[in-house]
């Protein structure tokens, strides 16, 4: 029986000695892109004219995994600032190619889009850093490049009309004359403007917004409340400063230029001047004492300076090196409204400031009166 018992142990033994030496631990294999992820282009500058356009086409080779089958690809869209840190790429944005997809094309209105929606703000500059991700039982990153972009706002989509919402229409010469071109002038170009039409900025129906008349036109424009011909539309009464609803004599602009311009249907006034704006403040350079002339960008309907700007003082916009025109802002967020206009009379509100001193790309965008709006970008 002793013998027995002995027996038995050393086969237990030897089967736990055996079962010792067959345990290994699997460990999976790192998989990799097997070449760079690659574009058509490094720099993508959008403009409406893009909308259906391809603009940019991304390429990467495939990733080999152990096992055959499917391969699903995301590309990942992100500011360089949000790649490194803690948490890189946590802020992406992610758009899913599908299995076993090797290329990406966005026509301009869907990459503008996406461009803005990763952090670029609309009407502005700035870097996109790009990778694709592949998965199948574990992830792989391509290495990433970098995009600049130039972005666009899209427009505002106007109702159809009776539709109650307060418009006029500016079709003119610089323009062809299209009164159902619904796209804002701002987003057309400086040779070629391809819409005039304003979504009012309606106050006791006046209706204000800036047209942009390149050089070497007629500068004659009409007003119409719908985006044709078969409605009102308002022309020269020969009486300055008065309009017709039955004239067929165009208005007129004196020269080139970027003109606020404002009607009043009710009454038939309608007035124009001439701009060029400038920065003033105590967070500029020169003070509240000299503005600071501000270079315009026909393109985007906007005027636009890099300088120097400190946190401890505030700022305004103003045009014609006067406070007759000038901007403000209300509340926190960069959407200002006048402070003083002798369309609109004068609005008690705040400067605006920056976050910090340093080197700012500051924008004043004008191309839509129901949106006015500036950017300061730290450089």
């Amino acid at each position: 029986m002793k013998k027995l018992i002995n027996l038995t142990l050393i086969a237990m033994a030897c089967l736990a000695v055996a079962c010792h030496k067959d345990a290994t631990l699997t460990k999976l294999q790192p998989v990799a892109f097997t070449g760079p992820l690659t574009s058509t282009t490094t720099s993508v500058d959008i403009t409406p004219a893009d909308t259906a356009s391809n603009v940019i086409t991304f390429n990467w080779p495939a990733v080999v995994y152990p096992y055959k089958s499917h391969v699903t690809y995301t590309l990942q869209v992100d500011l360089s600032t949000d790649t490194i840190g803690a948490s890189p790429w946590a802020n992406a944005q992610s758009v899913t190619i599908g299995s076993d997809v090797l290329t990406k094309t966005y026509k301009g209105s869907d990459f503008n889009t996406l461009a803005i929606a990763a952090g670029i703000a609309a009407n502005d500059t700035g870097k996109l850093v790009v990778r694709v991700q592949a998965y199948q039982d574990r992830y792989a990153n391509s290495k990433p490049i970098t995009i600049s972009v130039i972005t666009y706002k899209p427009a505002v989509v106007v109702p159809p009309f009776n539709a109650g919402y307060p418009i006029l229409y500016l079709p003119g010469d610089y323009q062809s004359w299209l009164p159902n071109a619904i796209v804002p002038s701002a987003f057309g170009t400086a040779a070629a403007p391809t819409a005039g039409v304003y979504p009012a900025a309606a106050s006791a129906s006046i209706y204000e917004g800036y047209i942009y008349e390149p050089s070497g036109g007629t500068y004659q424009f009409k007003f119409t409340n719908a985006p044709d011909w078969n409605h009102i539309t308002y022309g020269d009464s020969g009486t300055p400063g008065l309009l017709s609803p039955t004239s067929t004599t165009n208005l007129a602009l004196p020269g080139a230029g970027l003109y606020e311009v404002s009607a009043n249907p009710v009454t038939l006034a309608w007035t124009y001047t001439l701009t060029t704006w400038a920065i003033i403040g105590d967070a500029t350079p020169n003070g509240w004492n000299a503005e600071t002339e501000m270079t315009f960008i026909p393109s985007k309907m906007a005027y636009t300076i890099k300088l120097n700007m400190l946190k401890s003082g505030s700022f305004k916009f103003r045009a014609n090196n006067a406070w007759v025109i000038d901007f403000g802002i209300n509340g926190t967020t960069n959407r200002i409204q006048y402070a003083d206009n002798p369309i609109f009379g004068s609005n008690p509100i705040n400067n605006m400031t920056v976050p910090a001193d340093g080197s700012y790309t500051i924008t004043l965008y004008l191309g839509d009166p129901n949106d006015y709006y500036y950017t300061a970008v730290l450089n």
